[in-house]
């Protein structure tokens, strides 16, 4: 079965709202990867590298972990940056 792509082939929605998030709140891949494993999240900064660069799926776990983490609702997360 072939995994859903947008037509430009990203793989999710939010590599460009997750970066400009982590760089306002000052942290580093590493930084946000140890906040989420705090979470309980089983999450490294080559994850966040591979969300990122588009090259990964995000599940809807984990959405709600990195809103939990910027303390950002859902809808904020999913904002893309052109509607900003």
């Amino acid at each position: 079965m072939a995994r859903p792509c947008t037509v430009n082939g990203k793989r999710n929605l939010i590599a460009e709202r997750l970066i400009a998030l982590r760089r306002e709140a000052g942290w580093s891949q590493r930084e946000l990867a140890g906040r989420l494993q705090l979470l309980g999240m089983d999450m490294d900064k080559n994850v966040i590298t591979r969300i990122e660069t588009n090259k990964r799926y995000v599940t809807d776990i984990e959405l709600c972990a990195l809103a939990n983490v910027f303390r950002i609702s859902l809808d904020e997360l999913l904002r893309t940056p052109s509607a900003e």
